[in-house]
């Protein structure tokens, strides 16, 4: 498991999804329990980039996260 820092965003493509905005400047297709999201938010991720999975959106790599907290 790996651990991600940046900005959660919602993104209204393909019928909207969420995205994180890693403090690397990497942009991630984030799969979490979107209750706990909030757009705009600093956070810190704790989960793993899904390398065989490919989603509609097209804006990152998908990141499956096993934990979402505010920063």
């Amino acid at each position: 498991m790996a651990h991600f820092e940046g900005t959660v965003r919602k993104n209204p493509i393909a019928g909207g999804h969420w995205t994180l905005e890693a403090s690397d400047g990497t942009r991630y297709q984030l799969v979490a329990d979107a209750a706990s999201l909030v757009d705009g938010q600093k956070v810190v991720v704790d989960g793993n980039v899904d390398k065989a999975a490919m989603g509609i959106a097209m804006t990152g790599p998908i990141l499956r996260a096993k934990s979402v907290r505010a920063k």
